[in-house]
Order: structure tokens, then C-alpha cells, then sequence
């Protein structure tokens, strides 16, 4: 057996591992605008709970401090939050958004077999500020929820109570009923 073609290493020596190969793509490049980002800026995070409450932003950031009024038992449902089209983390109870400062939206509803309770606000936001907003669940499905800068009262009440005195009225005249014609 004579010498190996130039470009192949002898068989006693094998070359070096041949690199894996690479698979290019062309860089993606999204047609139209591009994607709208978290008011937050997606580096500094919301903070949930009671502590939320003594908390100040960081710097060159403002807050919201969105309160969820209410709990699980009496409402049934977590609220959905959105800051300016952003849906993020909610709780019952206090929580602290950073944003970036200026204009900004805050939306809550919340869902069951439909949206309901929809409820929303601009507020402004400034350097080292935190802007309190408060949120209430309605009773019911059938009317909006309630947002503010103080604590809200969640609507809906009277027709919940004539929504449990009818179902009251029926049971007992199915019950009762009987025992009067008689």
C-alpha cells in the first residue's frame, strides 16, 4: 500500500474530530412593528403580599400597588391584571408593580364560564412614586367591577339578595305548598 492521497491523514493517524455540522438560518426578522414590551421593562418582577405594601420601586422606576380585594372564598376567583395590555401576576391582597414612569393602564376582570367584573384606569406614575389602585369583585356576573384609588365596594348586592329570596320563595312553596293546599 503506497502513501495516502495528500488530503486524507494516514490510516495509522487519524485526524482530528470533524466539527459537528451547522445548520444556518437566516436571522428571523418579524414583519410589521415590533412587539409590544411589558410595562415593567421584564427585569424587575411584581411583589406579592402584605409586605408589597412598605416596599418603595427601585430607581427610576414608579409603582402601582394594586390591592385585590376580597379571597378565594368569598370570591370564588382570582382576578385577571393587565398593565397596559401586559396580563401579570396577580394575588388577593396587595402587590406591588414597578413601571417605568409615565401613562399607564391598569385592567381587571375575572373569569368563570364568561369575562365578567371588567373594571379599568389610567393612572400616571412618577419617578419614586406608588400609586395605590384597589379592585372589588362584583357579587355577581351581571355587572362590572369596581376600581379606584381608595378602597371600592364590590357592586351587585341587591340583586344577589333577590336572587337568593326568589330560590328561598321556591323551596319553601315546594315544600310548603303541599302542607297549605291541604
Amino acid at each position: 500500500m503506497g502513501p495516502p492521497p495528500p488530503q486524507q491523514p494516514p490510516h495509522h493517524h487519524p485526524g482530528p474530530p470533524a466539527p459537528p455540522p451547522q445548520h444556518h438560518q437566516a436571522p428571523h426578522h418579524p414583519s410589521g412593528p415590533p412587539a409590544p414590551q411589558p410595562p415593567h421593562g421584564g427585569a424587575v418582577m411584581p411583589v406579592h403580599g402584605e409586605h408589597a405594601r412598605t416596599m418603595a420601586p427601585p430607581p427610576g422606576y414608579g409603582a402601582l400597588l394594586v390591592t385585590l380585594q376580597g379571597n378565594a372564598l368569598t370570591t370564588g376567583l382570582t382576578p385577571a391584571v393587565h398593565v397596559d395590555g401586559h396580563r401579570v401576576s396577580g394575588a388577593f391582597g396587595a402587590t406591588l408593580y414597578p413601571l417605568r414612569p409615565g401613562r399607564h393602564r391598569v385592567d381587571v376582570h375575572t373569569q368563570w364560564l364568561r369575562r365578567y367584573g371588567q373594571a379599568g384606569m389610567e393612572v400616571d406614575v412618577r419617578e419614586g412614586q406608588v400609586v395605590p389602585v384597589f379592585y372589588a369583585v362584583p357579587w355577581h356576573q351581571f355587572t362590572t367591577g369596581s376600581i379606584g384609588h381608595e378602597t371600592q365596594k364590590r357592586k351587585g348586592v341587591g340583586v344577589l339578595v333577590a336572587m337568593l329570596a326568589v330560590v328561598v320563595l321556591v323551596v319553601a312553596l315546594c315544600v310548603g305548598g303541599p302542607i297549605l293546599l291541604s
